[in-house]
C-alpha cells in the first residue's frame, strides 16, 4: 500500500503561494504555502541538511534556530529536560519571583499564570498531572467512551442519508469540540464560542511567523482581547460550578485538593487548566481524523482490511498519526549547553524545532516510511505525541476518540470517495489541517 506524499491531491501545489522545493536552498517550513509542500522539503532535509540552521531566528537576539529532523535525535531531546530546556522555564521562573498577582500581570494567558503556581518544575508537573488532569483526560480517559460514543453517533446521524458529507466541518470538526465540551462541563449551546476560544489560543501557531510563531503587535493585541473574553466566560462558569457542581472535570476542579500545595484551586488556576485543555484538546484529533480519512480513500486495501477486522483500528489510527502528524513540529526547547547532532555542532543557547512529522518518516527509523502499514511493529513509537515526561497529557483521550470514530464509521458507511470539488489546501501554520474535504459515500 504505497502513500505517495501528496496522492491525487496535485491541485494544492498548483494552488499554493510557494513552489515545490527541489533543492536545499528552496526548503522554507515556515512560509506562505509551505504546508503544501512539507513533504518534499522533509526528504530534502533528510539527506541534505537534517540539521537545519536558521540563522538569527533563536529566541534572543544574535541567536540562531536549528530544526532537527531524525528521530533519535528529537526522542533524545524530549527526554532530557535538563539538558534542553523549555523556552518557558524562565519566564515562569520570573513570574514566581516577581510575587506580583499574576491575574494582573499584562499579556500573560491564564495557562502560564496557573503553571507559574501548580507547575513551576518537573516534581509538580508530574503531579498536576496525575491529580488533575489525568483523571479526565489522561489514563482515565475511559470513563469518557459512551459519551465519545454518544457523540460520534449523533454526529453521523445528521448525514448518513444524505449520501455526501463536508467531513471537516460536518464530523471532524465538531466531534473532540463536543467531547471536550462535555468532559469540561461547557454548554453544547455556546460550542461555536468554545471553537472560537480556541481558535484564540492557537493563533500564534496557526498566523505567527518563524518558529518563533511571533504575531504583529496589532495582532497580538487582538489575541488577548479574544483571551480576556475567554477567561471572563470560563470564569463565570467556575463560579457557577463551585455553587451547583454537577459530573464533569470543572466541578471536580473546583473540589480536589491538590497535594503539593495543600490546598484548593483558585479560580485563575482552574481557569489556566481549561485554557490548556482547550488548546491541546481540539484541532490535534480534528486535523488527525481529516487525514486518516483522505488515508483510507487513497488506500482502499486498507479500508478492506479494517472492514474485516476492527483490531487493526488501533494499528491504522497510530499509522495515521505517524504518517500525517497534526502538530508537524514545535519550537519547545533551547540547549543548555554546545551540543552535536549528526555532526552539526549547535551553540548554547540556541533554539531547537522539533519537527515531529519528519521524525516520523525517518527512513533510518523506519522501513518504508511512506508507506501505511497496518501491521508495523512498535508503531507507537512515533513522535506525533512527543516522548518522554512532557508527552501530550490528552493522548489517551484523542486515541479513544480516534479509535471510536472509525469504529463507529467502519460500522455505518461502506466506502468513502472523494467528491469532484476538492482542492486539499490546508490552514497555515504548523498544523497540518485540511480546510475542507468534501466525501461521497455508501451508507451501510
Amino acid at each position: 500500500m504505497a502513500e505517495d506524499a501528496t496522492p491525487g491531491k496535485a491541485p494544492n501545489h498548483e494552488l499554493s503561494e510557494m513552489r515545490c522545493p527541489v533543492g536545499l536552498d528552496d526548503v522554507d517550513l515556515f512560509g506562505a504555502g509551505a504546508q503544501e509542500h512539507w513533504y518534499e522539503s522533509y526528504e530534502i532535509l533528510h539527506s541534505q541538511a537534517p540539521v537545519h540552521r536558521l540563522p538569527g531566528e533563536g529566541m534572543a537576539p544574535g541567536t540562531d534556530a536549528y530544526v532537527l529532523t531524525k528521530h533519535e535525535d528529537i526522542a533524545a531531546v524530549v527526554r532530557d529536560q535538563d539538558r534542553f530546556l523549555l523556552p518557558s522555564t524562565g519566564f515562569v521562573r520570573q513570574l514566581v519571583e516577581s510575587g506580583e498577582d499574576l491575574s494582573e500581570v499584562p499579556n500573560v494567558n491564564v495557562m502560564v499564570a496557573s503553571m507559574a503556581t501548580l507547575r513551576p518544575n518537573q516534581e509538580m508537573w508530574r503531579t498536576h498531572r496525575q491529580e488533575l488532569t489525568d483523571p479526565w483526560v489522561g489514563p482515565g480517559a475511559s470513563r469518557n467512551a459512551a459519551m465519545i460514543q454518544n457523540v460520534a453517533d449523533e454526529l453521523i446521524e445528521r448525514w448518513l442519508d444524505q449520501g455526501a458529507v463536508e467531513f471537516v466541518s460536518e464530523f471532524a470538526q465538531p466531534m473532540p469540540q463536543m467531547v471536550m465540551a462535555n468532559i469540561l462541563g461547557w454548554p453544547l449551546s455556546d460550542l461555536k464560542l468554545l471553537k472560537y476560544f480556541g481558535d484564540g489560543c492557537v493563533k500564534p501557531f496557526v498566523y505567527g511567523s518563524g518558529p518563533t510563531h511571533k504575531l504583529p503587535p496589532e495582532e497580538v493585541e487582538t489575541q488577548f482581547e479574544i483571551l480576556d473574553e475567554f477567561k471572563r466566560y470560563t470564569h463565570e462558569l467556575i463560579l457557577s460550578k463551585r455553587k451547583h457542581p454537577t459530573e464533569d472535570m470543572i466541578s471536580f476542579l473546583t473540589e480536589v485538593e491538590y497535594s503539593p500545595l495543600k490546598r484548593k484551586l483558585s479560580d485563575l488556576e482552574i481557569n489556566g487548566i481549561v485554557y490548556a485543555m482547550v488548546i491541546g484538546g481540539l484541532e490535534t484529533t480534528q486535523y488527525a481524523l481529516a487525514e486518516q480519512v483522505q488515508l483510507l480513500v487513497d488506500n482502499p486495501t486498507a479500508w478492506s482490511e479494517l472492514k474485516a477486522d476492527r483490531t487493526k483500528i488501533r494499528s491504522f489510527t497510530e499509522e495515521g498519526m505517524r504518517l500525517r502528524a497534526p502538530t508537524q513540529g514545535l519550537s519547545t526547547r533551547m540547549t543548555s549547553q554546545d551540543e552535536v547532532f549528526q555532526g552539526v555542532t549547535v551553540p548554547k543557547g540556541s533554539l531547537l524545532h522539533l519537527r515531529w512529522a519528519a521524525a516520523n518518516l525517518d527512513p533510518d527509523e523506519w522501513e518504508c516510511p511512506l508507506e501505511l502499514q497496518l501491521d508495523r511493529k512498535a508503531v507507537t513509537r512515533h513522535l506525533t505525541f512527543s516522548q518522554g515526561a512532557r508527552v501530550c497529557p490528552g493522548a489517551h483521550l484523542s486515541r479513544l476518540e480516534q479509535t471510536t470514530a472509525w469504529q463507529t464509521l467502519l460500522d455505518r458507511i461502506d466506502s468513502f470517495t472523494y467528491a469532484k470539488k476538492n482542492d486539499f489546501l490546508h490552514q497555515p501554520g504548523i498544523m497540518l489541517g485540511t480546510l475542507a474535504l468534501n466525501l461521497e459515500f455508501t451508507k451501510a
